[in-house]
């Protein structure tokens, strides 16, 4: 560990001036004593998106998921309500379950001791429970069961939490933002989503932030997905004129759209470190239609509602600290963060209630074909990323250049519009990084 370094991890305002204006510190992306402080702070006084309720639809269904680092369980009460709860027995520590999701009827039982929870985490039962009795058990941690997630909100479906009690409560931490949420909800006739098409896991060698500010990254395209998408432009250029491109080649195509057409899409940003790329449009704008599903949307929103909905086409939405959505193709996907140099993504598909299947194929499509481990786009990313890692070791510069048409008139607090090809949303999320590491830190 550097001297710099040393001193950050013990020092608030050392640890903040790793990020400035411009520019970042590699060791905000190399050091696992910043990114333990991360995990600490940053994570625990954010609100952090655990699952979407359809994935625990019956009492008893859960999923076992995290928050920053921080092993938690999403479960579906007697009541019908949703609780967020530790995965740690208060016994010994134990981890209820390892299972990814199952249905625990009416209790979770350790596997260590048989302890029993209710699915809100209140004690059920204890083996032997008469070795407690006379020794002031009732007023220890232990007893009280497995500890709750203190802040839970579900927000149409999407349930997020917060650890810590510092932070903004959820309307404020969101905000406008929401309305990509919005969007990407009132898609289906019947204004529901539901989790379908399973989930893919792909592992990166690299620094969890690296993935978020790909996101909003509007410069790499053309460059980085050359070799992948940019062999299916060639191929169909020769393809006889007039002939109907497959799904697959509407997806690859628009990776490949020069940069003029990236710098007209625009990008807004939100406080709080939200921001979305396609505020005028994206690649998602001249997917054809799908037979019936306009008919469908106005049957259920009225034509000028419909068109509205259709015609909002964002690009990439980053929810601050790690999760990003696409509401025309109901996609959502999970940067989990496992060390400095590690991270695991997951990519979530999601059907429209009520709406035709053809769109859920589309969505599953896109997904295997730029997200999965056996993706043809998502590996260029992998490679940048991980040579990106590896490159921040190299001496002579410690700093990450963030400043294409930087204007000293950004603020944290305000919303703004831009060019489509700015860094404004990375600068825009480190921004939240130092205000949600400073608010944390400083109350510790």
């Amino acid at each position: 560990m550097g001297e710099a370094l040393a001193t950050a991890v013990q020092n608030t305002n050392a640890v903040l001036d790793l990020v400035r204006e411009t520019e970042v510190h590699r060791d905000v992306y190399t050091s696992e004593a910043i990114f333990a402080l991360e995990m600490q702070h940053l994570f625990a006084a954010t609100w952090n998106y655990v699952g979407h309720d359809s994935q625990v639809a019956h009492p008893g269904d859960y999923i076992s998921t995290t928050i920053g680092t921080q092993p938690v369980l999403m479960v579906r009460h007697t009541d019908l309500s949703v609780k967020i709860l530790f995965n740690r027995c208060p016994h010994k520590g134990v981890r209820i379950t390892t299972e990814a999701s199952g249905n625990t009827g009416r209790m979770f039982r350790c596997p260590y001791h048989a302890w029993c929870f209710k699915t809100d985490g209140s004690p059920h039962s204890i083996p032997l429970s008469k070795g407690y009795q006379d020794t002031g058990f009732g007023d220890s941690h232990a007893a009280q069961g497995l500890a709750p997630v203190r802040h839970v909100f579900n927000y149409r479906g999407f349930v997020f939490a917060k650890i810590s009690d510092a932070g903004p409560e959820f309307p404020e931490f969101f905000g406008d933002s929401l309305s990509s949420i919005d969007n990407m909800v009132d898609r289906s006739p019947a204004g529901r989503l539901e989790v379908a098409g399973g989930v893919l896991r792909y592992m990166h060698d690299c620094n969890w932030k690296m993935l978020v500010e790909n996101q909003t990254d509007t410069c790499h395209p053309m460059v980085a997905h050359e070799s992948s998408a940019g062999v299916t432009a060639k191929l169909w250029r020769k393809m006889p004129e007039g002939m109907p491109r497959p799904m697959a080649v509407e997806i690859y195509l628009p990776f490949m759209s020069p940069y003029e057409f990236f710098e007209k899409m625009g990008i807004r940003v939100w406080p709080n470190g939200h921001g979305h790329t396609g505020v005028h449009h994206s690649i998602h704008s001249d997917y054809s239609a799908v037979p019936g599903y306009f008919e469908q949307m106005v049957a259920a929103y009225g034509k000028d509602r419909a068109k509205a909905i259709l015609g909002e086409n964002r690009h990439n939405t980053v929810y601050f600290p790690n999760v990003m959505i696409k509401g025309p193709i109901q996609l959502l996907r999970i940067f989990r963060p496992i060390s400095a140099s590690r991270t695991l993504v997951e990519s979530i598909t999601f059907r429209l209630i009520d709406a035709p299947d053809l769109l859920l194929e589309r969505t599953v499509m896109y997904n295997r074909l730029i997200n999965a481990s056996a993706s043809v786009v998502g590996h260029d990313d992998l490679e940048v990323y991980e040579r990106a890692q590896e490159g921040l070791r190299a001496a002579g510069n410690e700093w990450v250049n963030i400043q294409r048409l930087y204007e000293t008139s950004e603020r944290a607090d305000i919303t703004a519009e831009t060019n489509g090809t700015s860094e404004v949303q990375i600068r825009n999320h480190f921004r939240a990084w130092k205000k949600f590491m400073s608010l944390s830190m400083s109350q510790t």
